[in-house]
């Protein structure tokens, strides 16, 4: 496990370092061996403008960054009674408890959040039991709000040490189509993005495949191989967020992003 740590963290730096400048000829071999460890299990510029509208990528710590307080229930508002009212309780703390955890990066190193943080997971799952969440409501792009998954948060906590800082982290998902892409944004216009194709299988659950992979600079871009394939339940779903289990156990909250990503 530790030695595959270690090589997670060295291809991370190795890609990191390609969103400074244009690439040599060392740098592209090892963009090409860092492509495991940077595409997520479940997860996936012309200018940052042509592809993304509006601005696509705001930085952690910014006005424009995702806040998950905003969906919780204000102070007074009306409710309705019975299974509505514990539905809105129980979304309203799994957002207060993700708010400050800055996408995952916190919680870590805090064992006891992470299994609250679960626990709302799980309750808020309830509702969504008998619910089919891979209709056309899942057509959208979604931005990461918290996530378990190790090599995002890896991304997220050290881009700083390269200059540069993750902005949004998405996945884009057009049922219709059949496609799925998965993106982490640098800005201003850097991206590492992951192309897939997707099938509904059950009410909840999607298969998808990687099919091609991108590591995107101002004016360059080096193609990496895709490789391999796995699943992804939406245990929960509204107008607001999706709740996701994938394949490795791991978890993720998203939101509707105010935008819709473009190649």
């Amino acid at each position: 496990v530790d030695r595959l740590v270690c090589c997670q963290r060295s291809s991370a730096r190795s890609a990191c370092r390609l969103l400074f400048r244009a690439p040599t000829e060392t740098d592209k071999r090892a963009a090409m061996a860092a492509t495991p460890f940077l595409v997520p299990a479940l997860s996936r510029p012309t200018t940052s403008a042509e592809r993304l509208v509006p601005n696509p990528n705001p930085c952690p710590g910014t006005s424009s960054h995702p806040n998950p307080r905003r969906f919780c229930r204000p102070p007074g508002a009306a409710l309705s009674a019975g299974a509505g009212e514990s539905l809105l309780l129980a979304k309203a703390d799994l957002v207060d408890l993700i708010s400050d955890q800055e996408r995952g990066v916190r919680t870590e190193g805090d064992a006891s959040r992470r299994s609250e943080i679960i626990r709302a997971i799980d309750a808020l799952s309830r509702y969504g039991a008998d619910t089919v969440t891979t209709g056309p409501s899942l057509s959208a792009t979604w931005r990461m709000l918290w996530t378990t998954e190790k090599e995002q948060l890896f991304i997220i906590k050290n881009a700083h040490l390269f200059g540069i800082q993750t902005g949004d982290v998405l996945q884009v998902i057009d049922v219709e189509k059949g496609l799925l892409n998965n993106v982490i944004t640098f800005p201003p216009s850097g991206a590492f993005f992951v192309r897939s194709t997707c099938e509904a299988v059950s009410p909840q659950r999607v298969n998808f495949r990687f099919t091609s992979a991108v590591l995107r600079g101002g004016n360059w871009q080096i193609p990496l191989p895709p490789f391999g394939q796995g699943w992804f339940e939406s245990v929960y779903l509204d107008e607001d967020i999706r709740v996701v289990k994938d394949i490795r156990g791991d978890y993720l909250v998203v939101d509707r992003a105010p935008y819709s990503w473009k190649e």
